[in-house]
Order: structure tokens, then C-alpha cells, then sequence
């Protein structure tokens, strides 16, 4: 999600609250765009709070510029920067006196410290974040609106819009774009309805601060279409609009912000500062956690999304590994049916060769066919014929290419059945690459793909053992406190099925689809319909239907599921089951480890 101006509206709150009073104690410059600054609570926010100081962090990273307050430390280079020197000599053991937001929602953050100079006056400095993608800064300015010195400096060659440079004029860059918090509904009418373009876009184009996902959150409360036409809203429709556009921008004036995270499964997909309503009802994969604070938020969010992203990353080859493999298998597989289809002529090349052999006699020297009375059928059949052969060698030709095509057929079925399993197995790892969280996990999918010939064998590590793999099922609690576990991987699918689980046990898995095997263990108590339907929603989840609105599930009871002998890891098979349809949210069940 963007740091739009909602988000900076509850962390300026925040600060407000925690900051004004306190003292500036240090001031770091741990990356050249970012700053870490400790501050020491004002005697009664210590009180308040139980603390006696906070750090805040200022980045103005292009990629990812973030504000936000944190209990954690970070190293600081041993020769402080020019800038951090600077903000050391005019505004260390100032005070904090108001942390404001300019502008209605704009995305600046105004620190406004009070200090003593050279000669024992007190003075009023400014220091100021800007997050604006690309654009972002931290300028520091005189009570007078002057630049005294930015983390980076923006001559004119740069931009023709706004110079940052000391000595210049500070000035908020102007969108031309309209207040949200003091609009009418005669000024939103004016500016909004009158767009030829989708609502949540006229509405976020027109005002300040807003996102495109809080434009469209304002638009699903109203139970308008957000991808209508503003312009062809009638005044009923526009007026609906503008009642949830005012809902939420009162939520903004008074301050009631409830801060959350979305998930979509375990992968962080949102954050905002008041409710998404629109991603619970969309889709019920989607699940809502709410966050004490912003900036708990924040870390919180941005830990978690970077642990996703450097796991995807890492295992970028492990997949496109996988994606080459099954390609190919699924291309041969192709070949290999049609091949099989091609051999289904084989009857009839026999029986050709057997009606030859009795009539062949009727045939004319040099025919090129001859037509005879089936009598497995009773129809007549017309058979080609090579009029430079006689009947008796016409019939062995026929012969032969029906010996042929049986040999391919067999030979078919068993390849078939073997590329079959093997692109069963790749999709399975696939589907394991998708909910890998952690190096362990993928430690374990790179084994399985080195065992199966895939990856050559790297089996040592630097001190010339085995790595150990320390990947573990995930372990989920249901509504009436059975333990369900689920399988990650192949390996894993195996284990849980024939050594975790006892034969009296559940064992739960998506229907002709990829997917983790479930097991919910009874421990001999009688198990309420609820667990079932849990433990399933847990396979349709950890599937590769989780993304459709139902999936169906097989059940049964553990000592009901067989392993072939060689069969590859994962690969079960059963022939007596239940099933059920059931939506893939886990919304409602713990997870208790993995």
C-alpha cells in the first residue's frame, strides 16, 4: 500500500502524542536518506506511557520512504554525515513542541523543535519529511520557512518545480488537488461527479492524500461500482458517495484510527489505518489483523513483506527449475496420449489380418482392395490392399503393424503412467514453493529435487556434513481443540501421513488438484462436523484451488491410504472416501507453529 495521507494523519497523531514535550537526546544518520532520532518522553508521557524514551526513524529511501517510532537501535556510521553534524548543533536537547500534518493530507510530516542558540536565545527550527515516493526528502528550515540544509539537495537542473537547496524558500509542492477534511458536498459534487472517468479514481485524482484501495473502500461502503463512471452517477448515486467519503474523512478529523494488516493467507496483501471492509467481503481468503499502533504496523508489515520477498527471491531457481521440468513433462505427456491414440487402431489392423487370412482368396490379382463380411460385426469391410503382394502377405503386413502397435501401446502405458507421476510431482512442489516461509523450507524442496534427479547433488555443507533440515509442518488448533497438521512439502506429506498420524486418525486432501496433505488427529475422541470442515477448508487452502470460491475435498481415515511400492514422494492413493465442498478460509483457526 501507499504511505498515503491517512497513514501519515494516524503517524502524526501518534507522534503528537508520544513526542510533543520530549527532548531531542541523539540524532544518527544510519543511512545516508534515512535518520534514527532518540527522543526522551516528557515527564508526563513517561508516566503516561511507561517509557522513557522513543526512537524515531525518518527514511526518505526512494524505494520505500517510512516514519514511524521504534524500541530497536541501529549502527550509525563512526563519522557522522554533514547533515546529521548539522541537525547535532542546532536542534539536539531541543524540545519537541507540535508534530503536524500541512495542508489536510498532505504527505508531510512537520516537526517543529524549540532550542537555545549560540547566544541563549531561544529559536524555532523545523524539520520536515516528505513521502512522496522518488521525490521523498528530509529539509530542515528557520522559523522563517528557510532552507537551511536537506538530506538531498534538488537544484533546478533536477527539478523546474521546486528548488531544495540552503537558502531557498520552503514551500509543499503543490498537486493542485483539494483538501479532503474541510470539502462540502456541493465542492465534492463539482469536483468529483463531473469526471468522465471511474469513481475511485475521480475521487483519489481530485483530493489530497487519498489512495486508489481507500477511493475504492469508500466506493464499496457507498455500494457503488468503483469502476462506474463518475459522470453517469445519478444524484441518489453521487450522494451515497459522498456520505461514505465523509464517514471516513471523520474518522481522519477526530482521530479514530484502527490500524491492520490484510492477509491474504500468511502473505501480508494491505495495511491501512482505518477498515478495509472491501477485502472481508471480496474474498474469504482475505483476513483482517488488527495492530496496536501505526508504527507497531509498520515494522510489523514491512518485516514480514521483506521475508516474503526474499524468499521468493531465493527460490527463483529452485522454481524456474521446477516450471523448465514440467514443461517438459507436460509436452511429453501430450506427445505420449497421442501416440496411445494413435495405437487404438490396432484391433482393427488385426482383425484385418484375420479376415484376410480367410477371404483373401476372393481377392483379384493386383486388387488394391477387396471387400469382405465382417463376421465379428456383421457389416461388410472394404480393406486396402498392395496389389504387389498376395493376400497371405497383405494379411502378415496387417499383422505386423498390429504386433507394432501393441508393443507401443504397452510401452505407452507405462511411460504415460510414469511422466503422469512425474508431473504430479512437480506440481506439488510447485504448490510447496508457494507456501515456503522460510530457507528451512526451501532446503527441504531443493532435497527432494536433488533425490529425483532434477538438481545435481550438493549434499555437504562447509564442514563436510549433511545439512540439516529443520523444516517442520504447519500446526494448526480447531474450534474444539484438535490438532491438524499440515504438510509443506513432499517429505513433509509423507511423514505426516504414515508416521504422525495413527490409522484411526483423519486424512484430508484436495481432489485431483496439487496440494498438502491434512491430517487431523483424534487422539480417540469422536470428531464434531466442525473439525471436519476445518481440517478441509485447511486442504483447500493449502491447495492449488485456493484462490477458487470452493474446493472440493477427499476424506477419509488414515489407514485407508496406501503408498505404492517406489511410488514418488507425496503419491498415495485410496479408493474408498468422503468428500466435501468447502471455501478455503482459515480465518477463524490458530496456528500454533510450523
Amino acid at each position: 500500500m501507499a504511505f498515503d495521507g491517512i497513514t501519515i494523519a494516524n503517524l502524526t497523531k501518534d507522534f503528537s502524542d508520544y513526542l510533543v514535550g520530549g527532548r531531542i537526546y541523539k540524532i544518527a544518520q544510519t543511512e545516508s536518506d534515512e535518520l534514527f532520532i532518540t527522543v526522551k518522553l516528557s515527564y508526563e508521557n513517561a508516566d503516561k506511557y511507561g517509557i522513557k524514551q522513543k526512537r524515531l526513524v525518518l527514511s526518505s529511501d526512494a524505494s520505500l520512504p517510512l516514519a514511524y517510532m521504534t524500541d530497536d537501535n541501529k549502527n550509525s556510521p563512526m563519522t557522522a554525515p554533514n547533515f546529521c553534524m548539522l541537525l547535532r548543533k542546532h536542534i539536539q536537547n531541543g524540545r519537541i513542541v507540535s508534530v503536524t500534518q500541512p495542508g489536510g493530507l498532505e504527505r508531510v510530516i512537520r516537526f517543529e523543535v524549540e532550542h537555545l542558540d549560540e547566544m541563549g536565545d531561544l529559536r524555532h527550527k523545523v524539520l520536515l519529511i516528505e513521502i512522496m515516493g522518488k521525490y521523498s526528502n528530509i529539509i530542515f528550515t528557520d522559523e522563517n520557512n528557510v532552507i537551511i540544509d536537506s538530506i538531498k539537495h534538488i537544484p533546478a537542473s533536477v527539478s523546474s518545480v521546486r528548488e531544495v537547496l540552503p537558502g531557498r524558500e520552503y514551500f509543499v509542492p503543490s498537486q493542485e488537488k483539494i483538501n479532503p477534511l474541510t470539502t462540502t458536498a456541493d465542492e465534492f459534487s463539482s469536483a468529483v461527479l463531473s469526471k468522465g472517468m471511474p469513481i475511485f479514481k475521480a475521487i483519489y485524482s481530485s483530493y489530497t492524500g487519498l489512495s486508489p484501495i481507500v477511493s475504492q473502500e469508500i466506493c464499496y461502503r457507498a455500494g457503488i461500482d468503483a469502476d462506474k463512471s463518475a459522470i453517469v452517477l445519478d444524484a441518489g448515486e453521487g450522494a451515497k458517495v459522498y456520505r461514505a467519503f465523509d464517514d471516513v474523512m471523520e474518522l481522519v478529523r477526530t482521530g479514530r484510527f484502527t490500524p491492520s494488516i490484510i492477509y491474504n493467507g500468511d502473505i501480508p496483501k494491505e495495511y491501512a489505518s482505518i477498515p478495509l471492509t472491501i477485502y472481508e467481503a471480496e474474498d474469504s481468503s482475505f483476513r483482517t489483523a488488527p495492530i496496536s499502533d501505526i508504527s507497531a504496523l509498520i515494522e510489523q508489515y514491512y518485516a514480514e513483506k521483506n521475508v516474503y520477498t526474499r524468499i521468493r527471491q531465493k527460490s527463483v531457481d529452485l522454481r524456474k527449475i521446477v516450471q523448465t521440468a514440467l514443461e517438459r513433462n507436460v509436452k511429453k505427456l501430450d506427445l505420449q496420449t497421442k501416440q496411445l491414440k494413435d495405437s487404438e487402431k490396432k484391433d482393427k489392423y488385426r482383425i484385418y489380418g484375420e479376415l484376410l487370412t480367410v477371404y483373401g482368396y476372393n481377392a483379384e490379382p493386383g486388387a488394391k482392395s477387396i471387400t469382405v463380411n465382417d463376421y465379428n460385426t456383421g457389416e461388410d469391410v472394404t480393406i486396402t490392399l498392395d496389389p504387389t503382394l498376395t493376400p497371405s502377405q497383405n494379411a502378415k503386413k496387417y499383422f505386423d503393424k498390429y504386433t507394432k502397435l501393441k508393443r507401443t501401446a504397452e510401452a505407452m502405458d507405462e511411460q504415460i503412467k510414469e511422466v503422469s507421476e512425474a508431473v504430479e510431482q512437480l506440481e506439488s512442489i510447485e504448490s510447496a514453493l508457494e507456501i515456503a516461509q522460510n530457507e528451512a523450507d526451501l532446503a527441504q524442496i531443493r532435497k527432494e529435487l536433488v533425490d529425483s534427479g532434477y538438481i545435481k547433488s550438493h549434499t555437504t555443507s562447509k564442514n563436510g556434513r549433511k545439512e540439516k533440515i529443520t523444516s517442520k509442518p504447519f500446526h494448526y488448533v480447531s474450534s474444539d481443540g484438535f490438532d491438524i497438521f499440515v504438510g509443506k512439502n513432499n517429505y513433509q506429506n509423507d511423514e505426516l501421513t504414515f508416521k504422525t498420524a495413527n490409522g484411526g486418525d483423519w486424512w484430508f486432501h484436495a481432489k485431483k488438484i496439487a496440494g498438502s496433505h491434512v491430517v487431523l488427529i483424534t487422539g480417540g475422541k469422536e470428531v464434531p462436523d466442525r473439525a471436519f470442515e476445518e481440517a478441509a477448508a485447511l486442504a483447500a487452502f493449502y491447495s492449488k484451488g485456493k484462490n477458487q470460491e470452493k474446493v472440493e475435498i477427499d476424506y477419509l481415515k488414515r489407514k485407508d491410504v496406501k503408498k505404492p511400492g517406489g511410488a514418488k514422494p507425496g503419491f498415495v492413493v485410496y479408493y474408498t472416501n468422503y468428500s466435501m465442498a468447502i471455501a478455503p478460509d482459515i480465518s477463524n483457526l490458530k496456528l500454533i507453529s510450523e
